[in-house]
């Protein structure tokens, strides 16, 4: 029997190679993977209306649409025994009125990346509330160096729903409403216009905040990017940084880091469903082997399972071991609920508060308005 399997593709080397090898070594089936370049998500939404597309592939979902339009398969009994063992912050957004349609492969997170030295010869404490990260940016920017990189776009597009998080509340609640509709989201967003206004964020570097760059050349003092740059931050800065997640703003201020996976699913219009799902458990449930190594082994991602994530060599001292903490004990992902609708909404309004100096309070309200309504829509799909 055949099953087609498709993977979007890495840009880490070694990872074909490795998932090639682990569809080789499975032997109930032959399975053919396919390295996917170019827009895989808009790949994987055409194929999955099709009777050409694979049985098996990854997805950074399954989307509402794809669950609630019937083009995945239920998965939750390969969970049986373990679930409890997968991230739950991943997890969560995989799962729609309490099944499973998606098997988490690795997280990935974003947390803040500080220079000790720099912080030290300003006299400034790491930063554990988004007042201090304010005072930190502005006290550790001169004419050389700027205190803090959030993006060429002062944040907008990265931050996203992180700082209503650090303050306490959620994008959608665990009852599908809107989760901030509060007087402390436009507390949050306006502290990352100050940010901005007050001219100690870095705008304009060479490369995005997805690329250690701007912070390995000394031009941010604080750098928000992602644990994939960890590698490279430690080889050529040694011990001198450290991480942070986002910090807690206000009373009901938590401490908070983004958190996302790619997923294993498997396509309604498979003509091997059982099949293809007895492969899925083979390789992300019971090949635990095979999980860290595609984890840790070419790129630096954490394994979704918390026992694989305590106790794998890379990621049990250091930096590393405080992400893998940030990740399990702060982490937080976009909600299945979030939509692409919601998402602009939201987005299109941070970007006017923290750019333009837009009275965070209504454009908040017209947002809320919004995504309500989307909120109402999708629920009536179901």
């Amino acid at each position: 029997m055949r099953l087609a399997q498709w993977y979007h593709q890495y840009g880490e080397a070694g990872t074909e190679q490795a998932v090639k090898r682990y569809a080789g070594a499975y032997e109930k089936a032959q399975v053919t993977v396919q390295w996917r370049p170019g827009n895989y998500d808009q790949q994987t939404a055409a194929a999955l209306l099709t009777d050409s597309g694979p049985d098996v592939f990854e997805v950074n979902g399954p989307s509402l649409d794809q669950i609630q339009g019937g083009q995945v398969e239920d998965l939750t009994a390969l969970l049986d025994g373990v679930k409890s063992d997968f991230n739950p912050a991943v997890l969560a957004p995989k799962m729609y009125q309490g099944k499973v349609y998606g098997i988490p492969q690795t997280v990935d997170m974003q947390m803040l990346y500080y220079r000790k030295s720099m912080l030290r010869d300003a006299g400034v404490e790491p930063p554990r509330t988004l007042d201090e990260l304010v005072d930190a940016a502005r006290k550790l920017s001169n004419s050389k160096v700027k205190g803090l990189f959030l993006g060429n776009d002062g944040g907008a597009g990265v931050l996203g729903g992180t700082p209503l998080y650090a303050a306490g509340l959620q994008l959608v609640t665990e009852d599908g409403k809107v989760g901030f509709d509060d007087p402390a989201a436009a507390r949050a967003l306006g502290k990352l216009r100050e940010l901005y206004a007050g001219k100690a964020l870095l705008l304009g570097a060479p490369t995005d905040w997805s690329d250690p760059s701007a912070f390995l050349q000394g031009l941010t003092a604080m750098q928000w990017s992602g644990l994939w740059a960890l590698p490279q931050v430690q080889k050529e800065l040694g011990d001198d940084f450290g991480v942070l997640p986002f910090p807690g703003e206000g009373s009901q201020g938590k401490p908070t880091v983004p958190v996302g996976a790619y997923g294993a699913a498997v396509s309604a219009r498979s003509r091997h469903k059982e099949a293809a799902k007895e492969y899925v458990k083979w390789l992300w449930v019971e090949r635990t082997d095979y999980q860290e190594d595609f984890a840790l082994g070419y790129g630096f991602h954490i394994p979704a399972r918390i026992s694989l994530a305590k106790k794998a060599g890379k990621l049990r001292t250091g930096a590393a071991a405080d992400a893998v903490r940030f990740a399990t004990e702060h982490g937080y992902a976009q909600p299945l609920l979030w939509t692409p609708a919601s998402q602009t909404a939201y987005q299109d309004a941070l970007s006017r508060i923290i750019k333009d100096g837009a009275n965070p309070e209504s454009e908040l309200r017209g947002v809320v308005r919004k995504v309500s309504a989307e909120l109402d829509r999708v629920k009536h799909t179901s």
